[in-house]
């Protein structure tokens, strides 16, 4: 089963794959989980940088290892990247049985005035500023992140507790 959590910069991607992860460990005996997360993922290669070109290649590389863990492991994949691509997210849909994309939708101004690690502080090469940003489409659920705790708890039992992925999760207990 593969959890993508998509959203721009800022919006709780990690947080929430965090969160849901430490719930997954409780819930399951089986504890065939991983975390793969866009700014570690990248870490990775060290060969790119944040150009749309880079942006597009780094989709494409996470998008196959997803497909290739999710064929070759029995494991649940928890995903936080931020997904610039409408291709690859269809590709992963596609491709992948058991795939719940998930978009956190915080509006770009709500994120510029937080600007979590500076990231809205550059002006060159950063996505909903000077490259553009289109909503990803086909999202099994989108949340609206008010960065409350009480946010993390409602998104994390929507997502435990829906029928198709509770069933999924009785394989692993």
């Amino acid at each position: 089963m593969i959890i993508w959590i998509t959203g721009l910069s800022g919006s709780g991607k990690t947080t929430l794959s965090k969160n849901l992860i430490k719930d997954l460990k409780l819930i399951l005996k089986k504890k065939k989980l991983i975390h793969l997360d866009g700014d570690q993922f990248r870490e990775v290669f060290k060969d790119l940088g944040h150009s749309l070109k880079d942006r597009l290649i780094n989709a494409e590389r996470i998008s196959k290892l997803v497909n290739f863990l999710n064929k070759n492991l029995d494991i649940i994949i928890v995903v936080s990247i931020l997904s610039v691509s409408q291709k690859w997210l269809n590709w992963n849909k596609k491709n992948n049985k058991n795939y719940f994309q998930i978009f956190l939708n915080v509006p770009i101004k709500i994120l510029k005035k937080r600007n979590i690690r500076n990231v809205y502080s550059n002006k060159k090469n950063v996505v909903g500023i000077d490259i553009k940003y289109k909503k990803p489409l086909n999202n099994y659920f989108i949340f609206h992140n008010n960065f409350k705790k009480k946010f993390l708890i409602y998104a994390k039992k929507k997502i435990l507790l829906d029928k198709k992925i509770k069933k999924i999760l009785k394989r692993y207990a």
